[in-house]
C-alpha cells in the first residue's frame, strides 16, 4: 500500500510528526510524492539524516586501507569480507557474488636511458616515516594495466599530453613517432588515450609522467609536507581499451563467472598492441633532459628544470616489460532490502571497493558512505519500515582495473536488469567541497530536490545553495544562475555498464572541489595522507551518506517515480546546437542535415510538458483512490523507468556495439571524457566524415522519437489513473 505510518515504524512517525507540528506546511515538493505524504517523508529522512556520522566514516577509511587490496589479492577479499558483515549487521540480505578476469601482474619491468648518457630508472615509490602505511609490504609495482609485453630500445619523443592535437603539431614540425618510443604527460584525457593513439602512430612504446606543473611542486609542497605528488611518486592505472568496452577482456559480452568460455589472449582487442609504463617524475627527468630537436611550444612546457625539447633523440630508452598473464577473482558484495510492494523494480546503489594499493580516497572514502547510507536504511528498517522497492547495494571488485566487478555483475544479470533496473546510482572517490551530480537528465529534477533538501554544516547551508554559491561566486552584472546542473556521464566508473549497455537511467555523485591531491592511484593514498589533506573532519563522508541515503529511499518509495523529461528535452537541443554549430565549420560536414533530430526533440518536448500537465493533477486524487489504483501505478511506472531504454540501439556505436546508448557515451578518443549524441558528434569532429554523421543523425532520430512516445505513453497512463 501507499506510504502511511504504518506497522511498527508507526511509533517512530508519530514521534517524529509531533515534534514537528507544521513540517507538512513547511515542507517543499517532492517529486513523486502527494504532498499528503510529505511529513511522513520528511520523518524518515529526518532518521536518515541522523544516522551517518564522521566518527563511523573515519574509522571506517582506517579500517579499510590499512592493507594494499588491490583486486584479485588476500587484501581486497578481506575488505569484501568486512563489508560483507557490515552489511548483515543492517539487516540487508547480503552475499559476495565471486567472478573471475585476466588480471596480469608485472613480473619484469626495466627502463633505462641508454644513450648519450645512462640511466637506470628507480621505478619505485619513496617511503616516508611519518606515513607508515607508505612502506607496506604486498603493494603491487608500479605499471599500467593490459600493456603488452616487450623488450624495445629506440629514440625518445616528447608529445606532450599525447593527444590528436599533440599530433597534428608534430605533423606540422616534420616529427614522426613510427619506431620511436613516445613520452607523454599524464592529465587532459585518460591515460589508456596516450598509448593507443601512439600505437595508431607506429610508436613502438609508450611513457607517461606526472610533470609537478599539474600534479607536484608547482601547485603545493609535495607529500609528506603538502598533499601533491612528491619526486617519485607514480599513477597507476589501467590502459584498457574501454571505449571499446570495459570488463574482462577475455569474455565479451558474457559474464565472467568461474568456468566461463574465454577467448585467446591474442583475441582480446581491449588488449594494448605496444608496452606502456607509468613514471615518476623523478624519472622522467634524466630522460627528457637528454632530449634534443626543435623547443617544445610554451603550452607543452611543465615544471621540471630544463629545457623542454621535443626529440627525436638523440636521448635513447630502453623498455622491458613482461607480465603473468593470471585469471585472478573478483569478489562483489550484493547487499538486498527486498521490496514490499514492487519487489521487482530494483534501486541499486554501488561504489567499488578494490584499490590500487590503500586505496584511502579512491574508493574508500566512496565505500565507506555508500555503508553510511546502508546503515541508516537499514536502522530505518529497524523501525519497522519495509521499502515498496527492492534496494540492491553492491560493493564492486576490480573497478580499477577496467570496471570488471560491475560489467561482468551486468552482463550475467542482463536480462533482469532490463526488466528491473529502475536506477543505478553510483558513487566512487569522495572529498571535501561541493556536490558534483552527473547522469541521465530525467534525474535533473530529482537530484536538484535531493541538494536542496540535504544539509551542509560546515556551510550552514543546503547542499543546493552551496552549489550556486559557488558557481555564482564573482558573478557581477548579469543574473546569478538559479539552476542546478548536472553533467553527461562518459566512462570512468561504475555507471558504465548500466548506463551505456543496457539503458538504465544513472546518477553519479561525490563531493569535492575543496582540496589538492597528489596521491592519487600511487602507495601515498594513505589514510594519513587522506586525513591530513582530504575531508579532514570526514564530514563530508558522512554528507555523502546522508545524500545516497535520501536519494535511494525517495526512489524506493516514490507512488510516481520521480523522472521529469523537460530538462532532458532542453538539454538535447543543446546537443544538437553543439553538433550543428561544430559542423558548420568543416567542409566536410557542412551540409549535414539534423532537422530529423530536431523534430524529434520538439515531439519530446511536447510530451514531456503533456506529461508535467498530467504530473501536477496527483495532488488532485483523494489518497483512497490512488491507492486503489496499484496495478495501474506499477504499470505507468516500468513505463517511467524504461524510457532510458529507448535511447538505445542494439546494434551499438560505431566501432564498438558494445556501447549502445545513442545520447551519452564516452569518447573514442576521450576515454573518460563524454561525447553527447556520440554517432554524430564524433563523424564531425574527430574524422569528419559526413555520410556516417547522417546516418548516425538518422539513429539518434528514431531513438529520440522512441523516447518520446514512451513519455507520450506515460502521459496517457497518468492522465487514465487520474480520471
Amino acid at each position: 500500500m501507499l506510504m502511511n505510518c504504518r506497522l511498527g515504524f508507526n511509533a517512530f512517525c508519530a514521534v517524529a510528526l509531533l515534534a514537528l507540528p507544521s513540517l507538512a506546511a513547511a515542507q517543499q515538493p517532492i517529486r513523486g510524492y502527494p504532498s499528503r505524504l510529505l511529513a511522513e517523508q520528511a520523518a524518515k529522512e529526518q532518521l536518515l539524516h541522523s544516522v551517518p556520522n564522521p566518527d563511523t566514516v573515519r574509522e571506517q577509511i582506517r579500517i579499510l586501507s590499512e592493507e594494499p587490496h588491490d583486486a584479485g589479492s588476500p587484501g581486497s577479499r578481506r575488505v569484501a569480507e568486512h563489508i560483507l558483515r557490515r552489511f548483515k549487521s543492517y539487516g540487508l540480505d547480503a552475499r559476495i557474488e565471486e567472478f573471475e578476469a585476466l588480471m596480469p601482474r608485472p613480473v619484469v619491468r626495466r627502463l633505462e636511458l641508454v644513450a648519450p648518457t645512462q640511466y637506470t630508472a628507480k621505478l619505485a615509490e619513496d617511503v616516508f616515516p611519518d606515513d607508515q602505511d607508505s612502506g607496506d609490504a604486498g603493494q603491487l609495482p608500479t605499471f599500467n594495466a593490459y600493456s603488452a609485453e616487450g623488450d624495445v630500445t629506440a629514440e625518445l619523443v616528447f608529445v606532450n599530453y599525447g593527444l590528436p592535437e599533440d599530433y597534428r603539431l608534430l605533423d606540422s614540425l616534420g616529427i614522426s613517432v613510427e619506431g620511436k618510443i613516445v613520452i607523454a604527460k599524464y592529465g587532459r584525457s585518460w591515460r589508456g588515450i596516450k598509448p593507443k593513439l601512439a600505437a595508431e602512430r607506429g610508436a613502438v612504446a609508450t611513457l607517461i609522467y606526472s610533470d609537478p606543473r599539474d600534479d607536484g611542486y608547482w601547485v603545493d609542497d609535495v607529500y609528506p609536507e603538502g598533499p601533491m605528488r612528491p619526486e617519485h611518486g607514480v599513477q597507476r592505472g589501467s590502459v584498457m581499451d574501454m571505449p571499446i568496452r570495459p570488463g574482462d577482456p577475455l569474455t565479451p559480452g558474457y559474464g565472467s563467472v568461474p568456468g566461463a568460455r574465454r577467448i585467446a589472449i591474442e583475441d582480446a582487442e581491449t588488449i594494448l598492441d605496444i608496452p606502456v609504463l607509468p613514471i615518476s617524475y623523478g624519472d622522467a627527468l634524466p630522460l627528457l633532459r637528454e632530449l634534443k630537436g626543435p623547443l617544445a611550444p610554451e603550452s607543452w612546457r611543465g615544471a621540471l628544470p630544463l629545457t623542454y625539447h621535443i626529440g627525436p633523440g638523440p636521448a635513447k630508452v630502453r623498455l622491458a616489460l613482461e607480465f603473468d598473464w593470471e585469471i585472478r577473482p573478483v569478489y562483489n558484495v550484493i547487499g538486498i532490502i527486498e521490496g514490499a510492494r514492487y519487489p521487482d523494480q530494483w534501486i541499486v546503489h554501488g561504489n567499488h571497493h578494490d584499490a590500487w594499493v590503500h586505496g584511502a580516497a579512491d574508493p574508500t572514502s566512496g565505500q565507506v558512505a555508500l555503508g553510511e547510507a546502508a546503515r541508516a536504511l537499514g536502522q530505518l528498517a529497524r523501525n519497522g519500515w519495509r521499502p515498496d522497492r527492492t534496494i540492491v547495494f553492491a560493493a564492486w571488485d576490480a573497478e580499477e582495473w577496467g570496471l570488471i566487478g560491475s560489467t561482468e555483475w551486468v552482463e550475467k544479470h542482463l536480462d533482469e536488469l532490463r526488466e528491473k533496473a529502475v536506477v543505478y546510482l553510483n558513487t566512487d572517490s569522495n572529498n571535501r567541497g561541493w556536490v558534483g551530480v552527473g547522469g541521465s537528465h530525467s534525474l535533473q529534477t530529482f537530484f536538484t530536490e535531493v541538494a536542496r533538501d540535504v544539509r551542509d554544516p560546515l556551510r550552514n547551508a543546503s547542499v543546493l545553495d552551496a552549489w550556486l554559491a559557488r558557481r555564482n561566486l564573482g558573478v557581477q552584472g548579469s543574473r546569478p544562475d538559479t539552476l542546478f546542473a548536472i553533467s553527461a556521464l562518459g566512462s570512468g566508473s561504475d555507471y558504465t555498464a548500466f548506463l551505456d549497455h543496457v539503458g538504465i537511467a544513472a546518477g553519479n555523485v561525490g563531493f569535492g572541489g575543496d582540496a589538492q591531491s597528489g596521491s592519487y592511484h600511487s602507495g601515498h593514498d594513505t589514510f594519513d595522507h587522506y586525513r591530513r589533506f582530504g575531508d579532514t573532519t570526514f564530514v563530508y563522508g558522512a554528507l555523502l551518506g546522508q545524500f545516497m541515503a535520501t536519494s535511494i529511499v525517495r526512489l524506493a518509495d516514490a507512488p510516481v517515480l520521480p523522472f521529469e523529461f523537460t530538462n532532458a528535452a532542453r538539454t538535447f537541443r543543446r546537443y544538437v546546437d553543439e553538433i550543428e554549430t561544430a559542423a558548420r565549420r568543416q567542409d566536410a560536414t557542412r551540409a549535414l542535415d539534423l532537422s530529423s533530430v530536431r523534430a524529434a526533440v520538439d515531439r519530446l518536448d511536447s510530451a514531456a510538458r503533456r506529461y508535467e500537465a498530467a504530473y501536477t493533477r496527483l495532488d488532485a486524487l483523494p489518497a483512497a483512490q490512488l491507492r486503489g489504483r496499484s496495478a495501474a501505478l506499477a504499470d505507468l511506472n516500468r513505463t517511467l523507468y524504461q524510457t532510458e531504454r529507448r535511447l538505445t540501439s542494439s546494434e551499438g556505436l560505431p566501432q564498438r556495439p558494445w556501447f549502445r546508448h545513442l545520447i551519452y557515451a564516452p569518447g573514442f578518443y576521450t576515454g573518460y571524457g563524454v561525447k553527447t549524441m556520440p554517432g554524430i558528434r564524433e563523424a564531425v569532429e574527430d574524422v569528419p566524415d559526413a555520410a556516417v554523421a547522417q546516418r548516425e543523425a538518422a539513429r539518434v532520430a528514431r531513438a529520440l522519437s522512441e523516447y518520446a512516445a514512451a513519455v507520450e505513453q506515460a502521459a496517457t497512463k497518468l492522465e487514465t489513473i487520474l480520471r
